[in-house]
C-alpha cells in the first residue's frame, strides 16, 4: 500500500475517533452537539494548517537565504527539487547548533527546506544533498501537511477529556459524574490512541522520504553516512551539559527531524560496528556489509520504537542498502 494511501486512511481513522468522541459529548454534556464541535474541531485544524509555518520557522529560529548569500545550498535544492518534479522550495538556515535538517509547508508550492546552523559544520557535500533529498521527499509526498491534520486530533481529545474529568466541563458546572466521566475516560484513551497513530505515520514517511533522496539522484551511501554522523554528533550534544539546553527545548520538535535527537546515545552504541575502518563515515562498500545481516530488535526495543517519532536508525541504514 502506497504511503499516501496508508496517511489518508490515517487520516480517516483519527477524524472517525474524533467523531465518536465528540458524539459523546454533543449528547452527555447537554451543551451543544456533535455537529458544533465537529465544526471547531475542523476551525482548529484550518488555523493551525494557516499558522503552522509560521510557528515552526519561528521556533526554529529559522533565517531565510537567497542564492547570492549561499549559492550552493540553492544550487543543491534546485538540481533535487527539479529531480523530484516539484518547485523549487524556500530555503532558510536554522541558527541552532543541533546538527539537522527539516522541511515543512501547506503544499507543494508553499515548500520550506533548512537546514540548521550545526549540520553545515559536518556533512560532505554529497551527504548534506543527500539529507537535503530526504527533505525534499517529504515536500513531494506532501506528509507534512497530513501530519498536521493528524496531530490536532489527540490535542482535541486531551481537551475533551481534560474539560469533562478535571475542568468545569462545557456546561460550565462540574462534570465528574456518569456518563461524563466515561466519556472523559474513553477521551483519554482515545488520546494515547492517536497520539500513538501520529508516531506511527511520522516513522512510515520516513522510509518514503529515505528512498525518495536516491530516487532524486543521492547514492544510497550518503545517506546512510550522514544518519550515522548525526545521531553520532547528538550524543556527543546530549552528553555535553552546556550544550544539552538547546536540545531539550528542540524535543517537542523533534518530529521535523530527519532523526529521533531524542535516542542517539542509545543509538550510536548500535551504529558504531557500521564503520569498519574508523573513518568516521559509512562508505558504499561497509552499506553493502550490512546487506546480508539480519537486523534484530530485541522486544523492548520494538516497544520503545512504538512511543517514537522516527524508525531506529540502524534499520533504516539497512533499509538503504537495499536501494542498489
Amino acid at each position: 500500500m502506497s504511503l499516501r494511501i496508508r496517511m489518508w486512511l490515517l487520516v480517516a481513522l483519527m477524524f472517525g475517533i474524533l467523531y465518536a468522541i465528540i458524539v459523546g459529548v454533543g449528547t452527555y454534556s447537554g451543551v451543544g452537539g456533535a455537529g458544533s464541535y465537529l465544526i471547531l474541531a475542523f476551525v482548529f485544524t484550518a488555523v493551525q494548517y494557516l499558522v503552522g509555518p509560521y510557528l515552526v520557522a519561528a521556533m526554529m529560529k529559522v533565517k531565510w537565504v537567497s542564492e547570492s548569500e549561499d549559492p550552493q545550498l540553492h544550487w543543491m535544492v534546485t538540481e533535487l527539487a527539479r529531480n523530484a518534479g516539484i518547485p523549487k522550495p524556500k530555503i532558510g538556515i536554522s541558527e541552532i547548533n543541533i546538527p539537522n535538517a527539516f522541511a515543512f509547508g501547506r503544499t507543494r508550492r508553499d515548500g520550506r527546506v533548512c537546514v540548521t546552523r550545526g549540520i553545515l559544520n559536518i556533512l560532505s557535500k554529497d551527504e548534506l544533498k543527500a539529507v537535503l533529498g530526504h527533505e525534499i521527499s517529504h515536500i513531494k509526498n506532501r506528509d507534512m501537511a497530513i501530519i498536521t491534520l493528524l496531530s490536532v486530533v489527540p490535542m482535541v481529545l486531551y481537551w475533551v477529556s481534560w474539560s469533562l474529568m478535571w475542568g468545569r466541563g462545557m456546561g460550565g458546572r462540574r462534570q465528574r459524574e456518569g456518563y461524563s466521566v466515561l466519556i472523559g475516560l474513553g477521551a483519554l484513551a482515545a488520546y494515547f490512541v492517536t497520539n500513538l497513530l501520529v508516531l506511527y505515520a511520522s516513522r512510515i514517511r520516513e522510509y518514503s522520504a529515505d528512498k525518495g533522496s536516491v530516487r532524486t539522484g543521492n547514492p544510497p551511501q550518503y545517506l546512510a553516512s550522514a544518519l550515522y554522523k548525526l545521531v553520532y554528533s547528538t550524543a556527543v550534544v546530549r552528553n555535553n551539559p552546556a550544550a544539552r539546553g538547546e536540545l531539550q527545548r528542540m524535543e517537542g520538535m523533534k518530529a521535523f527531524f530527519v532523526n529521533d535527537i531524542s535516542n542517539a546515545t542509545k543509538e550510536i552504541k548500535e551504529l558504531v560496528d557500521l564503520d569498519r575502518d574508523h573513518s568516521g563515515t559509512i562508505d558504499a562498500k561497509e552499506l553493502m556489509a550490512l546487506r546480508s545481516k539480519t537486523v534484530n530488535l530485541t522486544g523492548s526495543e520494538k516497544m520503545m520504537e512504538i512511543f517514537t517519532t522516527h524508525p531506529n536508525t540502524l534499520k533504516r541504514i539497512k533499509h538503504l542498502s537495499e536501494l542498489y
